[in-house]
């Protein structure tokens, strides 16, 4: 920059600090890098903080010919950077192996470094899962250098939380959790972690936001904060001023792999349900309604009469799952589990997967417009979480039957030629898509040939004409969309909320 560009700034900053003074000699102390207190949290907890360091043995990866290849780290490895310019200066002339050595790669050990914090003297530690996924061995590394090595008492790969234990050799110093649901936008937080074994490292910051999900997990619910979460602080305790924990330094958004200011924490809330089954199952037992559920969209709302728009739509339910004898059906719509207000489907998420297995809970849906409560008894959550997004069948190119055009869909009655063609099966009821007009709302909320709409408007439906009918129908009432329960070939369902303008 020229000179005529820097001075204006250099005039502001030096008019900004005239302004400190000013306000100083009047009695007001000058800016400060945060409260008073940090200093007497970190020297009271940082004790507490411990390093985790984990080894695990990987294949290397290459051809032959000895070239020296870095193994695969585990993902988010702290180290993976160090071990890539270690592996490539090792290196010899032309890219083989130090020395020349010819012949297959040998299986490493690779280490890996992160941080974790101790909530029992009796040798109880917190940390991320993913510090120690696929280790070998995992090692707990105390403030003062003293080295431990560490069982595995539990993980939970959802919300990324790993409980390990230790045999102190001496006392320890543990720290308690705090309420994360009483942190504010703009609170003061501490993030320590001991990443290197070097002892802590302190960093502070404000609470940017909470409930943050970042789509990396089904009950994704993170405290981010400002305060620097570098390489290897993950698993380390965020704490309050009080020197409470009240988050897991988990994850940050960079794209050099350093704090630019968007760290995320799991909330002490979380960590302390999670923590306490590991340490009495050693693993998770989660609550199970035994639905599929979407968003509700402007659209379905309208569609719905819901107003305004809000709750999980169920889009399925299992036939062995608890929703279906207490009577829960596709279309209707959770608002409110067990006393808790649900405003989306993550809401319904989180809060059935704390709720106690084995539990009778009040859920209040909104069936056709009007409230009703049913009462659910809780089963456990055995398998992985479905992808709500339902499994699309390629366009076949066969020539078409005789359809009916509709909503920018062409729509035929299912025949066996029909489920033979699109691979549908025989539970599957209703009138089959052959085709989707490209500029049609249709074709922008993902509808393609081989689906199949089971119901318009919550009446189900077996030909082309009943769907027109309906269509006109709502048309002549004044509603701007309509409703459809789409499946598809397997059987899963949707809700598809269509534009009929």
């Amino acid at each position: 920059m020229t000179a005529a560009t820097i001075a204006p700034t250099r005039l502001r900053l030096g008019l900004a600090a005239l302004a400190v003074s000013a306000f100083s000699a009047f009695g007001t102390p000058a800016l400060a890098r945060g409260p008073d207190g940090i200093a007497d949290v970190a020297e009271k907890v940082i004790d507490a903080v411990v390093n985790i360091s984990t080894s695990q043995t990987v294949e290397a990866k290459g051809g032959g010919g000895g070239s020296n290849t870095m193994p695969q780290l585990p993902p988010g490895s702290p180290f993976e950077e160090f071990f890539d310019d270690f592996f490539k200066n090792r290196r010899g002339p032309g890219g083989g192996s130090k020395g020349g050595e010819r012949g297959d790669n040998p299986p490493r050990k690779t280490n890996s470094l992160g941080s974790g914090f101790i909530i029992d003297t009796a040798g109880v530690v917190v940390t991320n899962n993913h510090v120690i996924a696929d280790a070998d061995e995992i090692n707990v590394i105390l403030n003062d250098g003293t080295k431990i090595k560490a069982d595995l008492v539990g993980v939970d790969k959802k919300t990324d939380l790993a409980v390990l234990k230790i045999k102190p050799p001496k006392p320890l110093v543990a720290v308690k959790f705090g309420d994360s649901d009483k942190l504010r936008l703009g609170d003061w937080v501490i993030a320590i972690g001991n990443p290197f074994s070097l002892g802590g490292t302190v960093t502070a910051g404000i609470v940017s936001a909470k409930n943050r999900d970042i789509s990396s997990g089904p009950y994704d619910s993170y405290i981010q904060t400002d305060a620097s979460i570098n390489r290897g602080n993950s698993g380390g305790p965020l704490f309050n001023l009080d020197g409470d924990v009240i988050g897991v330094n988990t994850l940050i958004i960079s794209p050099s792999g350093g704090s630019i200011g968007i760290g995320f924490a799991v909330p002490s809330k979380t960590v302390v349900a999670v923590v306490d089954q590991l340490r009495q199952f050693g693993e998770l037992r989660r609550g199970w309604l035994g639905v599929r559920i979407q968003s509700v969209t402007d659209e379905i709302a309208e569609s719905l009469n819901i107003k305004p728009a809000r709750g999980a739509l169920v889009a399925g339910v299992d036939d062995k799952g608890p929703a279906k004898p207490a009577g829960i059906e596709p279309g209707d719509v959770v608002v409110k589990f067990d006393g808790k207000d649900v405003k989306d489907p993550k809401d319904l998420s989180r809060v059935v997967a704390d709720t106690a297995v084995g539990k009778e809970v009040d859920v209040v849906i909104i069936r056709k417009g009007q409230e009703e409560t049913k009462k659910v008894t809780l089963g456990r959550l055995q398998d992985p979480d479905k992808v709500q997004a339902a499994v699309k069948t390629d366009e076949p190119a066969p020539e078409k039957p005789v359809t009916q055009k509709a909503l920018g869909l062409d729509l035929a009655a299912l025949s066996k030629d029909l489920r033979a063609r699109y691979k549908i099966k025989d539970s599957v009821k209703g009138v089959v898509v052959t085709n989707v007009d490209a500029n049609s709302d249709a074709a922008e909320k993902r509808l393609s040939a081989g689906d199949v709409i089971v119901e318009v408007a919550q009446e189900a439906v077996s030909s082309g004409a009943d769907i027109q009918k309906r269509v006109d129908q709502l048309k002549k009432d004044g509603k701007k969309s309509v409703l459809l329960l789409v499946s598809n070939a397997d059987g899963e369902l949707r809700f598809v909320a269509l534009s009929v303008q």
